[in-house]
């Protein structure tokens, strides 16, 4: 785990634009989920307004990876309801369809083509799912690249970039899509320690400009920094949620505590 002292030192975070809307992103409401007879998330109740970020941490296992992968249908819920700018998720294919291209999501592993090149792993889904024409798809990778600073990568492959570069380019092809909503699994946690600055600069430049995203991390610099709001999961529950400050001056539970302790080392 970083901090992210460095990365912020060299920068104010900007939190002008930075404003929570009163409108609802993502409603989960009682949402429970098995594998098997293992009961992984518990009456899971969760409000994300748009402008929101939130930044999920808890122990392995506590359900944190599954709760986003449920917000895409990655993963199946089993009861209860989550509504995602206000379409019910269910087994409703063209819903699913739809929620995906509003909402974009970038893994641990970058998951990005091997046979294809950077700027054509970047606009082969706007091309077959969007239908944008193949000149202003490669348009569109452009400035996103250029966002994450790496436009001089476009024709490389995958394979030749570092894995900084490559979940820079992971999170340039999640924007591609243009998604009203970015989920992040983890996007730090395969990357070399000097990498991970890189990865959260391009995210705080993202929050900056008002994506609404829900990220897990360990990376707690980065929590107190950028999040609205801190949320601890254990055992598949929501144990605690608060405003940063408070979350980690001041935890109610005491197995918030403890994790805390561990976490941050004190």
């Amino acid at each position: 785990m970083t901090d992210l002292a460095n990365t912020t030192a060299e920068r104010t975070i900007d939190r002008s634009h930075m404003q929570v809307s009163d409108e609802v992103a993502i409603e989960i409401s009682q949402m429970n989920k098995w594998y098997g007879s293992f009961h992984v998330l518990r009456d899971i109740d969760l409000t994300v307004y748009r402008g929101e970020r939130i930044v999920i941490c808890g122990p392995s296992g506590s359900g944190k990876s599954t709760l986003i992968r449920c917000i895409n249908r990655l993963e199946e819920h089993q009861s209860g309801k989550i509504v995602v700018d206000g379409i019910e998720l269910t087994s409703d294919l063209k819903n699913i369809d739809k929620i995906r291209s509003e909402v974009g999501m970038c893994f641990q592993h970058f998951n990005l083509f091997p046979h294809l090149t950077i700027l054509e792993n970047c606009t082969l889904a706007p091309i077959w799912v969007r239908k944008t024409p193949k000149r202003e798809a490669e348009e569109i990778a452009m400035h996103f690249l250029e966002k994450v600073k790496i436009p001089d990568q476009a024709h490389k492959y995958p394979g030749q970039l570092s894995g900084g570069q490559q979940q820079r380019v992971a999170i340039a092809r999640s924007l591609c899509m243009k998604p009203r909503i970015m989920l992040f699994d983890e996007p730090t946690s395969a990357l070399d320690p000097e990498m991970i600055k890189e990865v959260l600069d391009t995210m705080i430049e993202l929050a900056e400009e008002g994506m609404t995203m829900l990220c897990v991390t360990h990376e707690m610099g980065f929590a107190r920094q950028v999040a609205n709001r801190v949320i601890f999961m254990d055992q598949g529950q929501i144990v605690e949620q608060n405003e940063p400050e408070a979350f980690f001056k001041a935890p109610k539970s005491d197995r918030t505590k403890l994790f805390l302790s561990q976490i941050l080392g004190h």
